[in-house]
């Protein structure tokens, strides 16, 4: 396997008004800090600045005179009462910022009104530093925003959240979960599956995710989802576990950038200043002591979100598969996990105590329309999502986590496995191989296909603890909105899924399908691939 590329990016972005409680000029004392802490090591940085900010004469002075050749300035896209009223629209927010999806985020505006604020931004921001920014951040945006910063502007990078489900209001759900992707020119949260239809910018996801526990963390003691799920990031205000932890980041920056990625291992460094220096302060200066350690030791490579971002660009013409491996925990050397991500689909396999499922599977379909491309969004919250088959967050519960179960088909017993193994077949193909006592499973993860080995027959079964399930029909909705996929067609060799309005099928030519949630190996194999249904 080659030496990959570990890139950090460091972005911190600013706001002017705070959306936590702050002594006054916390915030911008919390950026001074942040500087000083980034001019002892010498790192390069990008801070993304909001345009609240950009009205305040301590930033338009101090942005300007950051060292052009590490700092790099981009856009952070929140709207707030200055931006909304400089731009003749009504603020229907609480006060100056509102994090409610329905004013302070793009999809509460028409298209009309997004090309306005937009506009404002980007004007604002070429007064204050002599030019246009060529990189982009919020935490979540809708396809047409994009699509119109791109045209008229260009942009070398874009930056959003991690996948969160229900987290500050709002759902990302199933899409690309870690590095970077092409997005679809008909929904940025989906990448592209043709350069057709793709926009020619990368999206890099952000905040450096527990690849073993984020994506269920916080569920109830029945394993049911909670409303509002919780954060276990590299964000270093997070001291119980995440960025603020010791033992935690030691544990990521190893498992992170362990080159096991096929293209390339990211993670994003960094925090807002609303949260202020006292809260960040200690999780940072740990931080930054180990990626200087690191980088003197070629561990890592350390470089501005646009510098990325070119890269990728000049690198890959459409997006490239990628793998996050851990083969631990960070308080448990009993767990393991895969994030296998191509512009087709994403799979999850989890190792627990010696027992293995694939806890989550999602398609992509780059024809998903942005549900607010043409709708203003009046909640409180909005969802972005992709097709679901397999999830093992939002499908658990009553005691079931749920997921795909592997077990032996003479003997019924479930099988355990002792290791887990990652190997590089090629630039976009991985093989996992999970050993134990009763027998190896190897999977190989392609682009648009995945086959399962085993030395016996084996089934495998999509366990779903809640009520709601495959075999219910579209339109029951959930706790935060998510609908389950309904079963329209299911053959030996083919399961037909419509969600959404989508159908999509999994396809077997090795194995078969017993029902619409059991798979039976043929001669120890099972091998699908993923189809789109126009």
């Amino acid at each position: 396997m080659e030496n990959k590329r570990q890139i950090i990016n460091i972005v911190n972005f600013i706001r002017g008004y705070n959306s936590e409680p702050q002594p006054e000029g916390e915030t911008y004392r919390t950026v001074l800090e942040q500087i000083k802490l980034i001019d002892k090591y010498n790192f390069k940085s990008t801070f993304l600045i909001q345009y609240d900010a950009l009205t305040f004469p301590e930033y338009q002075k101090l942005m300007p005179s950051l060292d052009k050749e590490r700092y790099e300035i981009g856009v952070w896209f929140e709207i707030h009462k200055p931006l909304a009223e400089d731009c003749g629209i009504e603020w229907r927010g609480r006060r100056e910022w509102d994090g409610h999806v329905h004013c302070g985020f793009s999809m509460g505006y028409s298209q009309e009104e997004r090309a306005k604020l937009l506009d404002k931004l980007f004007e604002k921001f070429h007064e204050v530093m002599g030019y246009y920014p060529r990189v982009f951040g919020s935490w979540f945006f809708d396809t047409f925003s994009v699509r119109y910063i791109q045209e008229k502007y260009g942009l070398d990078a874009l930056c959003n959240c991690k996948e969160q489900y229900g987290t500050d209001g709002y759902t990302l759900w199933g899409g690309y979960y870690g590095q970077a992707y092409y997005p679809s020119l008909k929904n940025v949260f989906i990448p592209a599956q043709n350069t057709a239809e793709q926009l020619n910018v990368p999206l890099f996801r952000m905040l450096g995710s527990d690849q073993v526990y984020q994506y269920d963390y916080g569920t109830k003691k029945d394993f049911s989802p909670r409303p509002t799920q919780a954060v276990i990031t590299l964000e270093p205000v997070y001291h119980e576990a995440g960025g603020g932890l010791p033992k935690w980041v030691d544990w990521y920056m190893k498992e992170n950038f362990n080159g096991e990625c096929l293209s390339f291992c990211y993670a994003q460094a960094g925090q807002e200043n609303s949260f202020g220096w006292k809260r960040m302060k200690d999780g940072l200066r740990y931080q930054f002591e180990l990626f200087s350690k690191l980088e003197k030791e070629n561990k890592i490579e350390i470089e501005t979100l646009g510098e990325s971002g070119r890269w990728f660009k000049n690198t890959y013409p459409s997006t490239p598969a990628s793998t996050i491996t851990a083969h631990s925990a960070f308080d448990d050397p009993n767990k393991n996990s895969v994030w296998y991500c191509s512009k087709n689909y994403r799979i999850n396999l989890y190792g627990e105590d010696q027992h293995l499922r694939i806890r989550d599977l999602h398609i992509f379909d780059e024809s998903m329309e942005d549900p607010f491309e043409n709708t203003v969004c009046k909640k409180n919250y909005a969802i972005y999502e992709t097709l679901p088959a397999v999830d093992g967050f939002i499908y658990s519960g009553n005691g079931i986590k749920s997921g795909m179960y592997f077990t032996d088909k003479n003997s019924s017993k479930e099988l355990s496995y002792n290791n887990m193994i990652f190997t590089e077949k090629s630039e976009s193909s991985a093989e996992i191989e999970f050993t134990g006592n009763n027998g190896n499973i190897k999977f190989t993860l392609n682009e648009n296909e995945v086959e399962i080995l085993s030395e016996n027959d084996f089934i495998i079964e999509n366990k779903i603890g809640r009520k709601e399930g495959l075999k219910y029909k579209f339109g029951k909705e959930g706790s935060h909105g998510t609908f389950f996929p309904s079963v329209c067609k299911q053959t030996e060799n083919e399961l037909e899924l419509s969600y959404r309005g989508k159908k999509y099928a999994i396809i077997l030519s090795a194995g078969t399908f017993l029902n619409e949630k059991k798979i039976c190996s043929q001669n120890g194999k099972i091998k699908a691939e993923f189809k789109l249904i126009k």
